[in-house]
């Protein structure tokens, strides 16, 4: 993906192909209820707890954005009128077509079909600390809870090195005292920017001192391993849903977001500075569905659970967890040309509509901004 200024990096690309896989195989595998794979236990194969916990794809995709626009508008003086606009163009069309999908579905199944209701619980999604939107649209939104805080992060970080811990200590103090006063604190912690505020600040975070990682493969590899074995024992006991509201593990959700965010920016960073992939072979591959990622994100929950479903019934047992991860892989490359197809014909147009807003990609870019852009 190209951002307006004509920037892009395969690596982050890569990023987002593992944090869309990784969600796309826990709805596969796990589906609603446990099926075809029961909830219970954890794989043998401890680093692939994380897939049968996908739910931190989410957790990725965030840091992932506090690196990413940390790493773009780091010196540079903004126009935050035109970032939102870029945004918008980049997150609305697609975004409202899950929306009417979903709702259409809703139709289909019996509960009728008025718009109105629809778009006031739309126009609410953005405004309550819960989004109350189907699929993945609600992450979405705390994503742009997050843009809304951005230019008072960006400022207070320019003024104060300080100041990111500062909000990030704040954040979680927040949780532990929800928690104290509730006895529950899961809801917040995963679905709203109270919790995923965490993931956000430690990618800028992360993009500050990316040189401490920048080829340390040792600290890399001492981080991977223990998030992977952290993710094993969290789902040995329980994982997200039982490790939360009705357990004495209750707690961990105080520190679960920021636990995921210290590893994820971490392990960005070192991606990031360390590496340089190249744009073709099987790295080109990965990168495609990185580059296709919001598509394949928000429109594969409409046949994930469907396409499941269907090989467990008529082709091949799904209730081992590695059959289905193979076969989760299989599914979600099928899903590339689909991401492909909404990007080029739904959301690039819209995209040809962003223009700079950086005042320095402005000057630089300002004869060919509309190629730029696309």
């Amino acid at each position: 993906m190209r951002s307006s200024t004509g920037q892009h990096w395969i690596a982050l690309d890569h990023v987002r192909a593992l944090a869309a896989f990784s969600v796309f195989t826990w709805h596969f595998i796990h589906g609603e209820t446990g099926y075809p794979v029961a909830l219970e236990g954890a794989p043998a194969l401890f680093p692939l707890a994380i897939l049968d916990e996908g739910h931190v794809g989410v957790s990725l995709f965030m840091a992932l954005s506090g690196y990413l626009f940390a790493k773009l508008l780091d010196g540079r003086s903004i126009d935050y009128a035109m970032f939102f606009w870029n945004r918008f163009l980049r997150l609305a069309p697609l975004l409202i077509l899950a929306v009417v999908l979903a709702d259409i579905g809703r139709a289909l199944n019996g509960e009728g079909f008025n718009p109105w209701p629809y778009c006031r619980e739309f126009v609410l999604g953005f405004l309550l600390p819960v989004p109350p939107l189907p699929n993945g649209v609600w992450s979405i939104v705390v994503e742009t809870h997050f843009y809304l805080v951005l230019p008072l992060l960006m400022k207070a970080s320019a003024s104060s090195r300080a100041a990111l811990p500062i909000f990030l200590a704040a954040a979680i103090l927040m949780r532990g005292l929800f928690f104290l006063e509730g006895g529950t604190v899961q809801v917040m912690a995963y679905w709203t920017i109270g919790g995923h505020i965490d993931q956000f600040l430690l990618g800028m975070l992360a993009f500050r001192y990316r040189h401490l990682v920048q080829r340390n493969h040792v600290a890399a590899a001492a981080v991977a391993l223990a998030f992977a074995l952290f993710y094993y024992w969290f789902d040995q006991a329980g994982g997200y849903y039982h490790v939360g509201d009705t357990r004495p593990g209750a707690s961990l959700w105080i520190i679960l977001p920021t636990i995921d965010g210290i590893a994820f920016a971490t392990l960005i960073a070192y991606y990031d500075s360390s590496f340089t992939p190249r744009a073709d072979g099987i790295s080109g591959l990965i990168a495609k569905a990185g580059a296709y990622s919001y598509s394949i994100y928000l429109l594969h929950v409409f046949v994930v659970f469907g396409a499941a479903d269907f090989i467990n019934r008529h082709m091949m047992d799904l209730s081992n967890f590695y059959v289905a991860c193979l076969w989760s892989l299989l599914c979600f490359a099928a899903m590339v040309p689909v991401g492909m197809l909404s990007f080029r014909y739904l959301e690039a147009p819209f995209l040809r509509l962003r223009r700079p807003y950086s005042r320095a990609a402005a000057a630089a870019s300002a004869p060919q901004s509309i190629l730029t852009s696309g």
